[in-house]
Protein backbone atom coordinates (compact mmCIF):
# COMPACT_ATOMS: atom_id res chain seq x y z
CA UNK A 1 0.00 0.00 0.00
CA UNK A 2 2.79 2.56 0.23
CA UNK A 3 4.84 1.56 -3.14
CA UNK A 4 8.38 3.50 -3.52
CA UNK A 5 8.12 6.31 -6.37
CA UNK A 6 10.44 6.05 -8.83
CA UNK A 7 12.36 9.45 -8.56
CA UNK A 8 12.51 11.72 -11.39
CA UNK A 9 15.26 10.73 -13.98
CA UNK A 10 18.92 12.00 -13.09
CA UNK A 11 18.08 12.24 -9.37
CA UNK A 12 19.68 9.63 -7.10
CA UNK A 13 17.57 8.34 -5.12
CA UNK A 14 18.57 8.21 -1.12
CA UNK A 15 18.49 4.87 0.29
CA UNK A 16 15.82 5.26 3.77
CA UNK A 17 18.03 4.19 6.23
CA UNK A 18 20.45 7.48 5.32
CA UNK A 19 17.53 9.93 5.62
CA UNK A 20 17.50 10.61 8.88
CA UNK A 21 21.45 11.62 8.93
CA UNK A 22 20.50 13.82 6.03
CA UNK A 23 17.49 15.71 7.96
CA UNK A 24 20.30 16.34 10.76
CA UNK A 25 22.48 17.17 8.88
CA UNK A 26 23.38 21.62 9.27
CA UNK A 27 23.60 21.68 5.76
CA UNK A 28 19.73 20.60 5.64
CA UNK A 29 18.41 23.12 8.36
CA UNK A 30 16.88 25.63 6.03
CA UNK A 31 14.75 23.48 4.13
CA UNK A 32 14.50 19.91 5.14
CA UNK A 33 10.65 19.37 3.66
CA UNK A 34 12.12 18.29 0.60
CA UNK A 35 13.90 15.35 2.53
CA UNK A 36 10.75 14.47 4.26
CA UNK A 37 8.79 13.85 1.21
CA UNK A 38 11.68 11.32 0.18
CA UNK A 39 11.26 9.63 4.09
CA UNK A 40 7.53 9.52 3.60
CA UNK A 41 8.02 7.22 0.86
CA UNK A 42 8.88 4.19 3.38
CA UNK A 43 6.37 5.36 6.52
CA UNK A 44 8.56 3.74 8.96
CA UNK A 45 12.56 3.68 8.08
CA UNK A 46 15.36 1.72 9.96
CA UNK A 47 18.12 4.08 10.23
CA UNK A 48 21.93 3.03 9.65
CA UNK A 49 22.17 3.30 13.69
CA UNK A 50 19.35 0.86 14.12
CA UNK A 51 16.91 4.06 15.29
CA UNK A 52 13.53 3.70 13.34
CA UNK A 53 12.37 6.99 11.59
CA UNK A 54 8.36 7.29 11.65
CA UNK A 55 7.33 10.11 9.14
CA UNK A 56 3.34 9.46 7.98
CA UNK A 57 0.39 11.61 9.83
CA UNK A 58 -1.64 8.41 10.38
CA UNK A 59 1.52 6.32 11.81
CA UNK A 60 2.79 9.14 13.93
CA UNK A 61 -0.21 9.43 15.47
CA UNK A 62 -0.78 6.25 15.89
CA UNK A 63 2.08 6.00 17.94
CA UNK A 64 1.58 9.16 19.84
CA UNK A 65 -2.16 7.56 21.50
CA UNK A 66 -0.30 4.26 21.48
CA UNK A 67 0.00 3.27 25.54
CA UNK A 68 2.92 0.89 24.48
CA UNK A 69 5.17 3.81 23.34
CA UNK A 70 7.05 4.63 26.33
CA UNK A 71 8.51 8.31 27.10
CA UNK A 72 11.07 7.15 29.86
CA UNK A 73 14.66 6.21 28.48
CA UNK A 74 14.74 3.42 31.01
CA UNK A 75 12.79 1.11 28.72
CA UNK A 76 15.39 1.55 26.09
CA UNK A 77 17.44 -0.94 25.07
CA UNK A 78 20.63 0.05 25.91
CA UNK A 79 23.23 1.08 23.33
CA UNK A 80 26.50 2.72 22.98
CA UNK A 81 26.81 6.31 23.13
CA UNK A 82 23.61 6.56 24.35
CA UNK A 83 23.53 9.64 27.22
CA UNK A 84 20.98 7.33 29.26
CA UNK A 85 18.10 8.52 31.42
CA UNK A 86 19.77 11.82 33.10
CA UNK A 87 21.00 13.56 30.47
CA UNK A 88 18.51 16.14 30.71
CA UNK A 89 19.37 17.00 34.45
CA UNK A 90 21.67 19.12 36.22
CA UNK A 91 20.93 16.34 39.36
CA UNK A 92 16.98 17.36 39.39
CA UNK A 93 14.87 14.08 38.76
CA UNK A 94 13.02 13.42 35.29
CA UNK A 95 10.40 15.67 34.43
CA UNK A 96 6.33 14.87 33.88
CA UNK A 97 7.71 14.63 29.71
CA UNK A 98 10.31 11.34 30.22
CA UNK A 99 7.79 9.80 32.79
CA UNK A 100 4.91 7.13 31.67
CA UNK A 101 1.70 6.65 33.00
CA UNK A 102 0.86 6.18 35.97
CA UNK A 103 3.82 8.70 37.51
CA UNK A 104 3.15 10.87 34.31
CA UNK A 105 -0.24 11.50 34.85
CA UNK A 106 0.16 12.10 38.32
CA UNK A 107 2.97 14.88 37.52
CA UNK A 108 0.29 16.47 34.75
CA UNK A 109 -2.72 16.41 36.80
CA UNK A 110 -0.80 18.65 39.77
CA UNK A 111 0.79 21.10 37.06
CA UNK A 112 -2.31 21.59 35.51
CA UNK A 113 -4.43 22.79 38.51
CA UNK A 114 -3.19 26.09 39.18
CA UNK A 115 -2.14 26.71 35.37
CA UNK A 116 -5.51 25.70 33.29
CA UNK A 117 -8.72 24.21 32.85
CA UNK A 118 -11.16 23.03 34.80
CA UNK A 119 -9.58 24.33 38.09
CA UNK A 120 -8.01 27.62 36.95
CA UNK A 121 -9.82 28.47 33.78
CA UNK A 122 -8.81 32.13 33.36
CA UNK A 123 -4.93 32.06 34.36
CA UNK A 124 -3.89 32.47 31.16
CA UNK A 125 -6.29 34.41 29.64
CA UNK A 126 -6.34 37.24 32.32
CA UNK A 127 -2.26 37.63 31.42
CA UNK A 128 -4.05 39.20 28.22
CA UNK A 129 -3.10 42.85 29.57
CA UNK A 130 0.05 42.02 31.21
CA UNK A 131 1.85 39.56 28.43
CA UNK A 132 0.63 42.63 25.45
CA UNK A 133 2.21 44.86 27.78
CA UNK A 134 5.76 42.90 27.71
CA UNK A 135 5.64 42.49 24.12
CA UNK A 136 4.74 46.52 23.52
CA UNK A 137 7.63 47.09 26.48
CA UNK A 138 10.03 45.08 24.09
CA UNK A 139 8.75 46.92 20.99
CA UNK A 140 9.01 50.15 22.43
CA UNK A 141 12.75 49.99 23.13
CA UNK A 142 13.33 49.43 19.41
CA UNK A 143 11.32 52.88 18.37
CA UNK A 144 13.12 54.52 15.36
CA UNK A 145 15.23 51.46 14.32
CA UNK A 146 15.59 50.37 10.69
CA UNK A 147 16.83 46.95 11.39
CA UNK A 148 15.76 45.10 13.92
CA UNK A 149 17.07 40.87 14.98
CA UNK A 150 13.53 39.40 15.26
CA UNK A 151 15.16 37.07 17.47
CA UNK A 152 17.68 38.75 19.89
CA UNK A 153 15.23 42.01 20.23
CA UNK A 154 11.80 40.14 20.22
CA UNK A 155 11.29 37.09 20.12
CA UNK A 156 14.20 35.70 22.75
CA UNK A 157 13.28 37.54 25.79
CA UNK A 158 9.77 37.74 25.28
CA UNK A 159 8.76 34.36 26.74
CA UNK A 160 11.21 34.13 29.70
CA UNK A 161 9.59 37.26 30.72
CA UNK A 162 6.33 35.46 30.30
CA UNK A 163 7.56 32.13 32.11
CA UNK A 164 8.65 34.43 35.13
CA UNK A 165 4.95 36.35 35.82
CA UNK A 166 3.39 33.03 35.61
CA UNK A 167 5.64 31.40 37.78
CA UNK A 168 5.59 34.49 40.34
CA UNK A 169 8.95 35.14 40.05
CA UNK A 170 9.58 38.85 41.02
CA UNK A 171 10.44 41.23 38.60
CA UNK A 172 13.58 42.21 39.57
CA UNK A 173 15.00 38.58 39.54
CA UNK A 174 13.65 38.32 35.87
CA UNK A 175 17.01 39.35 34.42
CA UNK A 176 18.96 36.68 36.57
CA UNK A 177 16.20 33.72 34.29
CA UNK A 178 17.19 35.76 31.26
CA UNK A 179 20.92 34.66 31.75
CA UNK A 180 19.90 31.29 32.91
CA UNK A 181 17.75 30.40 30.23
CA UNK A 182 20.57 31.79 28.22
CA UNK A 183 23.48 29.38 29.06
CA UNK A 184 20.51 26.80 29.26
CA UNK A 185 20.10 27.43 25.37
CA UNK A 186 23.62 27.46 24.43
CA UNK A 187 23.85 24.03 26.02
CA UNK A 188 20.90 22.76 24.09
CA UNK A 189 22.05 24.37 21.08
CA UNK A 190 25.88 24.51 20.90
CA UNK A 191 27.84 26.80 18.77
CA UNK A 192 30.44 24.89 16.77
CA UNK A 193 33.06 27.28 17.57
CA UNK A 194 32.63 26.83 21.61
CA UNK A 195 33.75 24.13 23.89
CA UNK A 196 30.57 21.62 23.92
CA UNK A 197 31.92 20.69 27.47
CA UNK A 198 32.09 23.89 29.11
CA UNK A 199 28.62 25.01 27.46
CA UNK A 200 27.44 21.24 29.31
CA UNK A 201 28.63 22.62 32.24
CA UNK A 202 27.74 25.72 31.99
CA UNK A 203 24.05 24.80 31.21
CA UNK A 204 23.96 21.95 34.52
CA UNK A 205 25.47 25.14 36.35
CA UNK A 206 22.32 27.36 35.25
CA UNK A 207 20.32 24.10 35.76
CA UNK A 208 21.26 23.62 40.08
CA UNK A 209 21.48 27.40 40.49
CA UNK A 210 17.53 28.02 38.76
CA UNK A 211 16.82 24.98 41.19
CA UNK A 212 18.45 26.81 44.00
CA UNK A 213 16.37 30.20 43.39
CA UNK A 214 13.54 28.04 42.98
CA UNK A 215 13.45 26.03 46.18
CA UNK A 216 14.03 29.85 48.25
CA UNK A 217 10.88 31.24 46.04
CA UNK A 218 9.15 27.86 46.77
CA UNK A 219 9.48 28.33 50.73
CA UNK A 220 8.76 31.68 50.44
CA UNK A 221 5.02 30.81 48.94
CA UNK A 222 4.97 27.86 51.23
CA UNK A 223 4.49 31.05 54.25
CA UNK A 224 3.38 34.00 52.07
CA UNK A 225 0.78 32.34 49.20
CA UNK A 226 0.11 34.72 46.04
CA UNK A 227 -1.66 34.82 43.23
CA UNK A 228 0.72 32.67 41.06
CA UNK A 229 1.22 29.34 39.58
CA UNK A 230 4.06 28.28 42.36
CA UNK A 231 1.69 29.04 44.72
CA UNK A 232 -0.83 27.06 43.49
CA UNK A 233 1.57 24.12 42.86
CA UNK A 234 2.51 24.79 46.53
CA UNK A 235 -1.02 24.58 48.31
CA UNK A 236 -2.52 22.83 45.95
CA UNK A 237 -5.82 20.70 48.22
CA UNK A 238 -6.51 18.39 45.42
CA UNK A 239 -7.23 14.69 45.51
CA UNK A 240 -3.40 13.93 44.69
CA UNK A 241 -2.32 16.63 46.83
CA UNK A 242 0.79 19.13 46.56
CA UNK A 243 3.36 18.83 44.32
CA UNK A 244 6.74 17.71 46.01
CA UNK A 245 9.13 20.75 46.34
CA UNK A 246 11.65 18.81 44.08
CA UNK A 247 9.06 17.95 41.87
CA UNK A 248 8.04 22.03 41.59
CA UNK A 249 11.64 23.14 41.11
CA UNK A 250 12.11 19.88 37.93
CA UNK A 251 9.05 21.13 36.37
CA UNK A 252 9.31 24.58 36.97
CA UNK A 253 12.52 24.53 34.89
CA UNK A 254 10.88 22.51 32.35
CA UNK A 255 7.88 24.86 31.76
CA UNK A 256 11.25 27.76 31.67
CA UNK A 257 13.15 25.58 29.03
CA UNK A 258 10.70 24.02 26.59
CA UNK A 259 8.04 26.98 27.24
CA UNK A 260 10.98 29.35 25.67
CA UNK A 261 12.90 27.48 22.98
CA UNK A 262 9.57 26.36 21.45
CA UNK A 263 7.86 30.06 21.72
CA UNK A 264 11.13 31.21 20.22
CA UNK A 265 10.97 29.36 17.46
CA UNK A 266 6.77 29.85 16.62
CA UNK A 267 7.64 33.48 16.48
CA UNK A 268 10.40 33.63 14.56
CA UNK A 269 9.74 31.05 11.91
CA UNK A 270 6.38 32.94 11.64
CA UNK A 271 7.52 35.75 10.90
CA UNK A 272 9.76 34.26 8.65
CA UNK A 273 6.78 32.56 6.95
CA UNK A 274 5.04 35.82 7.09
CA UNK A 275 7.43 38.01 5.13
CA UNK A 276 8.12 35.04 2.46
CA UNK A 277 4.15 35.60 2.46
CA UNK A 278 3.39 39.15 1.87
CA UNK A 279 0.34 38.58 0.48
CA UNK A 280 -1.37 37.09 3.80
CA UNK A 281 0.50 39.79 5.88
CA UNK A 282 -0.86 42.01 4.42
CA UNK A 283 -4.51 40.66 4.94
CA UNK A 284 -3.54 40.00 8.94
CA UNK A 285 -2.38 43.30 8.54
CA UNK A 286 -6.33 44.54 7.56
CA UNK A 287 -7.91 41.89 8.97
CA UNK A 288 -6.30 41.17 13.03
CA UNK A 289 -9.10 38.30 13.66
CA UNK A 290 -7.47 35.78 11.18
CA UNK A 291 -4.35 35.46 13.69
CA UNK A 292 -5.34 32.68 15.78
CA UNK A 293 -6.03 30.80 12.65
CA UNK A 294 -2.81 31.71 11.37
CA UNK A 295 -0.90 30.41 14.73
CA UNK A 296 -2.44 27.12 13.71
CA UNK A 297 -1.54 27.39 10.15
CA UNK A 298 2.07 28.59 11.61
CA UNK A 299 2.18 25.69 14.06
CA UNK A 300 1.42 22.77 11.06
CA UNK A 301 3.51 24.46 8.35
CA UNK A 302 6.97 25.21 10.47
CA UNK A 303 6.68 23.68 13.49
CA UNK A 304 8.83 24.64 16.30
CA UNK A 305 9.40 20.90 17.32
CA UNK A 306 10.48 19.01 14.35
CA UNK A 307 11.49 16.37 15.51
CA UNK A 308 10.55 13.75 18.55
CA UNK A 309 13.15 11.68 19.93
CA UNK A 310 13.52 9.45 22.97
CA UNK A 311 10.17 7.38 22.31
CA UNK A 312 10.78 3.47 22.68
CA UNK A 313 8.01 0.58 22.26
CA UNK A 314 7.64 -1.60 25.64
CA UNK A 315 6.47 -4.82 23.50
CA UNK A 316 7.14 -5.24 19.69
CA UNK A 317 4.57 -2.83 17.84
CA UNK A 318 3.58 -3.48 14.20
CA UNK A 319 3.60 0.29 12.02
CA UNK A 320 2.55 0.33 8.67
CA UNK A 321 3.56 -3.19 7.88
CA UNK A 322 6.97 -2.67 9.63
CA UNK A 323 7.48 -4.89 13.38
CA UNK A 324 9.58 -2.10 15.60
CA UNK A 325 11.12 -4.39 18.47
CA UNK A 326 10.44 -3.87 22.31
CA UNK A 327 13.12 -1.42 22.87
CA UNK A 328 14.52 0.35 19.65
CA UNK A 329 14.56 3.71 19.63
CA UNK A 330 12.06 5.40 17.61
CA UNK A 331 12.29 8.85 16.39
CA UNK A 332 8.70 10.66 15.32
CA UNK A 333 9.60 13.07 12.29
CA UNK A 334 6.56 15.79 13.16
CA UNK A 335 7.60 18.28 11.00
CA UNK A 336 7.15 15.24 7.88
CA UNK A 337 3.36 14.41 9.08
CA UNK A 338 2.29 18.24 9.34
CA UNK A 339 3.36 17.98 5.32
CA UNK A 340 1.64 14.75 4.72
CA UNK A 341 -0.42 14.93 1.49
CA UNK A 342 -2.42 12.10 2.39
CA UNK A 343 -3.35 13.78 5.69
CA UNK A 344 -3.23 17.99 4.14
CA UNK A 345 -4.61 19.34 0.95
CA UNK A 346 -1.87 21.47 -0.73
CA UNK A 347 0.42 20.64 2.59
CA UNK A 348 3.15 23.32 0.90
CA UNK A 349 0.99 25.96 0.67
CA UNK A 350 0.85 28.14 4.15
CA UNK A 351 -3.05 29.38 3.78
CA UNK A 352 -4.27 30.94 7.20
CA UNK A 353 -7.76 30.17 6.55
CA UNK A 354 -7.27 26.69 6.37
CA UNK A 355 -9.79 24.79 9.11
CA UNK A 356 -8.61 21.09 9.15
CA UNK A 357 -5.51 22.15 10.85
CA UNK A 358 -5.39 18.94 13.41
CA UNK A 359 -1.77 19.49 13.53
CA UNK A 360 1.54 17.72 15.47
CA UNK A 361 2.73 21.26 16.14
CA UNK A 362 2.25 20.68 20.07
CA UNK A 363 2.41 17.25 20.10
CA UNK A 364 -0.70 15.00 20.51
CA UNK A 365 -1.75 12.57 23.26
CA UNK A 366 -1.17 11.85 26.96
CA UNK A 367 2.70 14.27 26.40
CA UNK A 368 1.22 17.12 24.30
CA UNK A 369 2.44 20.53 25.64
CA UNK A 370 0.15 21.50 28.41
CA UNK A 371 1.84 25.01 27.86
CA UNK A 372 0.09 25.34 24.55
CA UNK A 373 -2.72 27.92 25.46
CA UNK A 374 0.26 30.37 26.59
CA UNK A 375 1.81 29.77 23.69
CA UNK A 376 -0.61 30.18 21.27
CA UNK A 377 -1.76 33.58 23.54
CA UNK A 378 1.65 34.68 23.51
CA UNK A 379 2.39 34.22 19.49
CA UNK A 380 -0.74 35.53 18.47
CA UNK A 381 -0.17 39.04 20.26
CA UNK A 382 3.88 38.76 19.45
CA UNK A 383 3.15 38.07 15.62
CA UNK A 384 0.21 41.24 15.78
CA UNK A 385 2.37 43.49 17.49
CA UNK A 386 5.34 43.32 15.15
CA UNK A 387 3.10 43.39 11.99
CA UNK A 388 1.28 46.77 13.60
CA UNK A 389 4.73 48.10 14.47
CA UNK A 390 7.33 47.05 11.88
CA UNK A 391 6.75 49.29 8.37
CA UNK A 392 7.30 48.09 5.12
CA UNK A 393 9.29 45.10 6.77
CA UNK A 394 11.93 42.94 4.40
CA UNK A 395 14.47 40.29 4.89
CA UNK A 396 17.51 41.02 5.47
CA UNK A 397 18.67 37.25 4.40
CA UNK A 398 16.74 34.60 2.84
CA UNK A 399 17.33 31.99 4.21
CA UNK A 400 18.57 33.19 7.78
CA UNK A 401 21.06 31.21 9.18
CA UNK A 402 19.80 28.51 11.29
CA UNK A 403 20.44 27.60 15.22
CA UNK A 404 22.53 24.38 15.10
CA UNK A 405 19.47 21.86 17.12
CA UNK A 406 17.65 20.04 14.35
CA UNK A 407 14.91 19.08 17.05
CA UNK A 408 13.93 22.68 18.13
CA UNK A 409 14.63 24.49 14.43
CA UNK A 410 14.27 28.10 14.20
CA UNK A 411 16.50 31.08 13.34
CA UNK A 412 19.39 32.14 15.09
CA UNK A 413 18.79 35.23 13.72
CA UNK A 414 16.25 36.80 11.48
CA UNK A 415 16.99 40.19 10.28
CA UNK A 416 14.31 42.21 9.05
CA UNK A 417 14.79 45.99 7.77
CA UNK A 418 11.93 48.25 7.89
CA UNK A 419 10.86 52.00 7.83
CA UNK A 420 11.71 53.04 11.49
CA UNK A 421 9.97 51.11 13.98
CA UNK A 422 6.87 53.02 15.34
CA UNK A 423 6.47 54.10 18.88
Amino acid sequence: SHPLHEPPTGEPQMPPSTLLRQITDYTNRADPYSLYTELRKTPVARQEDGTYAVSTYRAIHGLLHDPRISSDLRNRAPRDGDPGPAADGGGLPQTMIRLDPPEHDKLRRQAMRPFGPPHTPRRIADMHDELAGISAGLLDGLAGRQRVDIVEDFAYPFPVSVICRVLGVPREDETRFHTWADAIIASIDPNPDEDPAELQHTGEQARMQIGQYMAGLIEQRRHEPRDDMLSGLVHDDGPDGPMSPIDVITNSVLLLIAGHETTVNLITNGMLTLLRNPDVMERLRRDPSLMPGAVEELLRFEPPVQLLPQRTPVSDVEVEGVTIPAGAPMMLVLGSGNRDPDRFDHPDRFEPERTDVEHFGFGSGIHSCFGAPLARLEVQLALGDLLRRLPNPALAADPPPYRRNPILRGPRHLLVDCDPVLA
